[in-house]
């Protein structure tokens, strides 16, 4: 007989598509999108670690790498954004697939610090390369016409295109993850040894893990550089690596909605200490130890672990 499949999944996007239609109402759509960004990118990066178990310290090279394409494809090459984001993301996956096939070979942290050191050379790229700018980055350009018919200087049809692009995208992560892949990758992160002797080729599936949290990556970076028009050093700066692993690990590891709750809490964080006149650095890392020392699967996986007991 068939197995019939839970509706959670079904009604937990419907209420997120639901909440991005009303929100824009009550709160400033410009914030709204850039949270989504980072939701996209934490998202992204949660399926490296929370599913596979890979810790990256370089994944702010395919999020800024993305976002320099992007922002030059608008302003030099003056071709349409759905082509400038496509050019963007095909970018990122190309870094991924050659940061990739040197990092996998290594585990640990020994990984993360290959993959640290990759970003850090591609800063320096950035920061030396003639199209970039150097420290001016690559900024005002128009954002164009969506396929030649929809202005995204105005604001609320740029929301829409990112909202459904995210929204897509978690469905795309969600989808991945509770497919047969995504069960290998579980176990790959639970127990390598075994998994390798089940005949599976390791290696590849790090490897697809990797290049796919890279373009995804890479698309949040595109939007983000569409959104603001602009794109500096700061996206490929290794202080963008670290802000993601902080949303991934305050949301909750190996959870879909984590990524969202720890974007949430991060972004909003810094949008209100930058008017706050308090130190935002010290005041993210005092959070960060606060909810590792309280929250050690993060909220949502707290949460979680506190329902399932209850159940038991």
């Amino acid at each position: 007989m068939p197995t019939r499949k839970s509706p959670v999944p079904v009604i937990a996007f419907a209420g997120l598509v639901l909440a991005l239609v009303i929100l824009p109402t009550f709160v400033y759509p410009v914030f709204l999108m850039k949270l989504l960004c980072f939701v996209l990118f934490a998202a992204a990066f949660n399926l490296l670690l929370g599913y596979t178990g890979l810790l990256s310290f370089g994944h702010a090279a395919f999020f800024g790498g993305a976002a320099y394409v992007t922002a030059h494809a608008l302003k030099v090459w003056q071709i349409t954004p759905e082509l400038a984001i496509l050019a963007g993301v095909v970018t990122a996956i190309v870094l991924g697939v050659i940061i990739g096939v040197l990092a996998i070979r290594r585990q640990g942290i020994y990984f993360a610090m290959i993959t640290l050191a990759m970003a850090q050379m591609f800063y320096f790229f950035c920061l030396q390369a003639p199209f970039t700018n150097g420290e001016d980055g690559i900024q005002g350009f128009s954002r164009g016409n969506l396929f030649g018919i929809i202005d995204l200087n105005e604001t609320m049809n740029l929301y829409y295109f990112i909202a459904a692009l995210v929204v897509l995208s978690l469905i795309l992560i969600w989808r991945i993850v509770y497919s047969p892949f995504g069960q290998i990758l579980r176990a790959i992160r639970e127990n390598e040894p075994r998994t390798i002797s089940l005949g599976y080729s390791v290696q590849r599936f790090k490897l697809a893990a990797f290049v796919m949290s890279a373009g995804l990556s890479g698309l949040a970076g595109a939007l983000k550089a569409l959104l603001f028009q602009f794109a500096t050093l700061a996206d490929v700066a290794w202080q963008m690596s670290g802000e993601v692993i902080l949303m991934t690990l305050i949301g909750g590891i190996g959870t879909m909605a984590g990524p969202i709750v720890g974007a949430g809490v991060l972004v909003g964080m810094q949008n209100f200490l930058a008017t706050s006149g308090l130190p935002v650095t010290m005041v993210l890392g005092g959070t960060f130890m606060i909810c590792v020392l309280l929250f050690r699967r993060g909220i949502v996986g707290e949460i979680l672990h506190l329902l399932e007991r209850r159940k038991g």
